[in-house]
């Protein structure tokens, strides 16, 4: 513990002081003031703050500053694990208690003699009556619940044991909580703070917005060759997810081949040895892109993402949020790209009718609202905030739309014809036979049918036939057809009130092929070509890979790019950069001021 903790009640002006000595930051970000400013006053707290907001400060400054133990409650050892090594660098004394650690009497005795600021343990242990007894046996100052969304049944990604934590909370009713998420909508969060047995007045909300991720969406015409294009781009570590296993594989060794990239995939199918190797070699990488199902991710703190891609649609707004969350955590600019097709939300609207009747009105009101954030011609990042009851500026400067308009077309009665035809074939055919009886095209298909003496037969234009594709995509993805098992497209949704005019339709006009203009997503981690910041880099994977620990845990990007900026010359100069607490500083100091008296 540390001098600080001796202090009746620590306040703010003691937090920023240890601020400073174990983080190296002269002052808090965002809502980190307001959530501190509660906890250390002893007061129970859900704070709602964007990834890569500082969400695990909040809880490990107070750890070190309040009498006894942080328990920490966490979904995925992957996670713990990560946490661990950052907060041990930061001279934080840290464990886990999870079912792969093999020093767990070592860690119990280590809190019972009050040596742990931080016990990080899974929800999973810490509903066993066991747990509980153990924590009877020594002080404890927080329960702090990360991915708190979790508890929720409303929430993306809910975990049964989740909802034991309230009783073993109100054992402790003295010890203060503190709930963390990035995801979680108006209906979420009111949920969360019941579970978890948190005041409505504990709320802290700050933005969801992550100004330095440059959000584009576009049409899937061959995943495989734009997210080369995308690797091509973007130099640094990178997240591509895939819908499915098969995919996954499939994709992983495609870029492989056509990139000279280092890439791996990650499913729940893999080999468990495989799958943790994988991982552990990605948060170890500064290149390596990994392919991955949803699965991967949540138990990933690796700031240092450059992109992250989507081969198909998420299942949720909330989802694509937190997954896109993954890229640019350390503050870098970063991208978040979805390529996508009609069939993903034919596909994701199958799976509605395949649902109990309870969940099917909320995920349908999901899965319109992903589709709004598709097919929008505005800004992305609004649609993305207003999801979350935000009320953002119109234009935002850093995504797809607002950085090239796309053109929109009223499409209202092309899209009566194209429903017509549908409904007048029988709702049996696909895109392309709709699309030769609508324009006029009498192949020996069309003439067997009788599709030719058809009232739809010719009726679109030759201009306008372009059209039908992204108006047939558009269409699916707002509900308005569905494709069945044979690939025919059938009516659904407000097809009915689009054919009598009650609805009107707008599409986004598809963009020329243009080469891309250098932006600032593409930004490599050494923008100026400084030969002292690679030289830096060159050492922190010597330190890194003698600590056992991936890069960024020695430093981040930012603060390599100080020293080359500033060039100290000695450990006072070099204390004084943002990021350099005094842990590193003994440790690592003399490496760093050698590298730049050596250029």
């Amino acid at each position: 513990m540390s001098s600080t903790a001796s202090l009746a009640s620590p306040n703010l002006d003691n937090a920023r002081e240890e601020l400073r000595r174990i983080f190296g930051y002269e002052s808090f970000r965002g809502a980190q003031e307001d959530v501190l400013a509660r906890v250390l006053g002893g007061e129970s707290t859900l704070a709602v703050m964007p990834t890569g907001a500082g969400k695990s400060l909040t809880y490990q400054l107070p750890a070190v500053m309040l009498e006894g133990t942080c328990i920490v409650i966490s979904p995925l050892i992957a996670l713990m694990h990560d946490q661990l090594r950052s907060a041990r660098a930061n001279g934080i004394r840290a464990a886990t208690l999870t079912s792969v650690d093999a020093d767990w009497r070592e860690t119990m005795d280590a809190f019972r003699a009050g040596d742990l600021d931080l016990l990080y343990v899974a929800p999973e242990r810490a509903s066993q009556p066991g747990f509980r007894d153990l924590l009877k046996s020594a002080p404890l100052a927080l329960f702090a619940v990360d991915e708190a969304h979790c508890v929720s049944e409303w929430g993306h990604d809910f975990r049964p044991d989740y909802r034991q934590l309230r009783p073993l909370m109100d054992a402790f009713a003295h010890v203060p909580r503190l709930a963390l998420t990035a995801t979680a909508d108006a209906h979420t969060r009111a949920d969360i703070l019941t579970q978890l047995g948190v005041p409505e007045d504990g709320l802290v909300l700050a933005g969801f917005d992550r100004p330095n991720i440059r959000y584009e969406i576009g049409q899937r015409t061959n995943a495989a060759k734009q997210v080369a294009e995308l690797m091509a781009a973007t130099p640094g570590p990178g997240i591509v997810y895939a819908p499915t296993r098969a995919r996954v594989e499939k994709l992983a060794q495609q870029l492989g081949e056509q990139t000279g990239r280092p890439v791996r995939p990650y499913h729940a199918g893999l080999d468990p040895q495989v799958r943790s190797e994988n991982q552990a070699a990605f948060v170890a990488s500064e290149d390596m892109v990994i392919v991955a199902t949803v699965a991967f991710g949540m138990g990933i703190d690796k700031p240092d993402v450059r992109f992250v891609a989507h081969a198909g649609i998420p299942k949720s707004i909330e989802g694509y949020y937190q997954e896109t969350g993954r890229a640019g955590r350390d503050g870098d600019p970063a991208r978040a790209v979805m390529l996508w097709g009609a069939g993903d939300f034919a596909t994701a609207r199958q799976r509605l009718g395949e649902m109990e009747n309870a969940r099917q009105a909320g995920e349908r009101a999901r899965l319109d609202a992903l589709a709004g954030l598709v097919e929008t011609p505005g800004c992305r990042r609004a649609v993305l905030l207003r999801h979350f009851g935000e009320d953002p500026p119109q234009i935002c400067g850093n995504c797809d739309n607002c950085l090239n308009p796309p053109k929109v077309a009223d499409a209202t009665e092309l899209a009566r014809k194209l429903l017509s035809a549908a409904y007048r074939t029988g709702q049996s055919y696909g895109l392309g036979h709709l699309a030769k009886v609508l324009t006029g095209d009498a192949d020996e298909r069309v003439r067997q049918r009788g599709h030719d003496d058809l009232s739809v037969f010719g009726i679109v234009a030759e201009e306008d036939a372009p059209l039908l594709k992204p108006l047939a995509r558009a269409l699916q993805a707002q509900g308005a057809l569905v494709a069945n098992a044979h690939g025919g497209l059938e009516l659904a949704g407000e097809a009915r009130a689009i054919l009598t005019g009650e609805r009107e339709v707008e599409i986004v006009l598809p963009p020329k092929r243009e080469r891309r203009r250098k932006s600032r997503g593409d930004q490599t981690p050494n923008p100026v070509g400084d030969p002292l910041f690679d030289a830096l880099r060159t050492l922190r994977r010597d330190l890194a890979v003698e600590a056992g620990v991936p890069p960024y845990v020695i430093f981040h990007d930012a603060v390599l790019r100080e020293i080359a900026a500033t060039r100290p010359s000695s450990l006072a100069e070099l204390s004084a950069l943002p990021g350099v607490g005094e842990k590193k500083l003994a440790a690592y100091g003399g490496a760093f001021l050698k590298a730049v008296r050596d250029h």
